[in-house]
């Protein structure tokens, strides 16, 4: 948006001009970190008056801010001084509330060259008086103009989704958890955590000598935690695995192991966990600034998936999507392109993967291809590029020519756009968390959370 501003002579009373702003979650992070006031009343999580509700109340500075925004960009505008501001609050706003700031030229001193504005905020829902007050500012001396847009966007890093998930699992039953080989600080740490949070029952399985070394170095008391003692790291994967047939475990959890170890066990064909569909790998991922969670597969177990393994690909992730809570999940089959080329194979394959969603053959979501991968995720990209339908420009599902391009997909996601990651392996008899070194604790929460509400999906909770 264009906009110029008023000098002293082309103001006139009566003069008005106001903003409308959707006061946001994010908006009191932003504010907290800038300002750093970090009282509780004024975060979305927190009880900030022992009531036991979070308040959410937009800090009356920020509310200050708001006038502010009208004098510096609308009226008078661009190099406006400010000379004082008396403001009086009358009742508070909250996060999701709509505001209307709006300025009034009431006097204007040519001796002192001034302008007095009488300022108020209303939340236009119910015509309630927010905010009132009187400003006294200096006008710019040249006639200025600029772009709104030209101001650098700015996104807040937290785990929306991530904190969603992990309130719904909370909920629910603790998993009963084969933690396979947790003899580093991370693997164990990880599994005691989501004890802690009330997502996990684990049983360790590994070597009791070394799994009680790592509990000494992280200062845990393992308590009353079960420990199956195992050799090594097969006979560990292998020992979980039996947990499982015994109905001892509800879901493995890999540990200080490599995953090749663990696929050994679980494919077995006599004492594995097979259930006649591919073994496949989904990142959930909370991607800052997007609106919904972003699921990324396969970028861990499936490396050139030809057509028949992708269609499984797909399959498991629409259920893992409907099982975290999205109705009828939208899958785009990434390509380098977006229309159909025989000499780009991915292309053909997402073509065919849409057509076979169409007719029945995958089932409880949208899924269309080929997509590129701006015009799956932007609606703007899309609607450059003529594309219709449900899923263009709205993917909640990205489905990945080969591990290479998941793989990096979903570490650019992680390192360049400070997404958090969460890993399960689909298509065995229970979920199988996969954690990576590198993950932080909200990653270990989330994936546990991811496998609790799949679980509970399984067994139709």
């Amino acid at each position: 948006m264009e906009l110029e501003n008023q000098l002293f002579d082309e103001l006139q009373l009566g003069d008005t001009r106001e903003i409308r702003r959707l006061c946001t979650q994010d908006d009191l992070l932003a504010f907290a970190n800038i300002s750093g006031n970090h009282n509780p009343l004024h975060l979305w999580n927190r009880d900030g008056d022992g009531d036991g509700t979070p308040e959410a109340q937009v800090p009356g500075m920020f509310l200050g801010a708001l006038i502010s925004a009208v004098l510096g960009n609308l009226l008078p505008g661009a190099g406006t001084v400010y000379r004082a501001q008396a403001l009086r609050f009358h009742q508070p706003a909250h996060a999701g509330d709509e505001l209307i700031s709006r300025m009034t030229v009431t006097a204007k001193s040519t001796a002192e060259r001034a302008v007095t504005l009488q300022t108020e905020i209303r939340r236009p829902l119910d015509d309630a008086l927010i905010v009132s007050g009187q400003a006294v500012v200096e006008p710019p001396a040249q006639k200025l103009s600029y772009s709104s847009h030209d101001v650098p966007g700015l996104v807040v890093q937290r785990h929306r989704h991530f904190e969603k998930l992990l309130a719904r699992a909370e909920t629910l039953a603790p998993l009963a958890t084969a933690v396979i080989c947790p003899h580093q600080p991370h693997a164990l740490n990880g599994a005691l955590l989501a004890q802690r949070h009330g997502l996990i029952a684990p049983v360790l399985v590994g070597d009791p000598q070394l799994i009680a070394q790592t509990a000494q170095a992280l200062g845990a008391d393992l308590g009353e935690i079960p420990i199956v003692a195992a050799t090594d790291d097969l006979a560990a994967a292998r020992a979980g695995v039996g947990l499982v047939h015994q109905g001892r475990a509800d879901a493995l959890m890999k540990g200080h192991m490599h995953t090749d170890t663990l696929l050994r066990a679980l494919l077995d064909k006599q004492d594995g966990l097979r259930t006649g569909v591919r073994l496949t790998h989904v990142f959930v991922m909370d991607v800052p600034g997007l609106s919904h969670p972003l699921l990324v597969t396969d970028a861990a177990i499936n490396i050139a998936p030809d057509l028949k393994t992708k269609v499984d690909i797909v399959q498991n992730a629409i259920d893992l999507a409907r099982a975290i809570g999205f109705d009828q999940p939208k899958v785009g089959v990434l390509s380098a392109v977006e229309t159909v080329n025989p000499d780009i194979p991915s292309s053909i394959d997402a073509a065919l993967l849409s057509k076979m969603a169409e007719r029945g053959q995958i089932r409880g979501g949208f899924v269309d291809g080929p997509l590129a991968m701006d015009n799956a995720v932007d609606l703007a990209a899309a609607r450059t590029k003529g594309l219709a339908g449900a899923v263009a420009g709205r993917a909640e599902v990205l489905v990945v020519p080969n591990l290479d391009a998941g793989n990096m997909l979903a570490k650019q996601l992680t390192y360049i756009s400070h997404a958090e990651g969460a890993g399960l392996v689909l298509g065995a008899k229970v979920p199988v968390i996969l954690n990576s070194r590198a993950n932080d604790d909200m990653a270990r929460l989330a994936s546990c959370a991811v496998a609790v509400l799949y679980r509970a999906a399984q067994k139709g909770h």
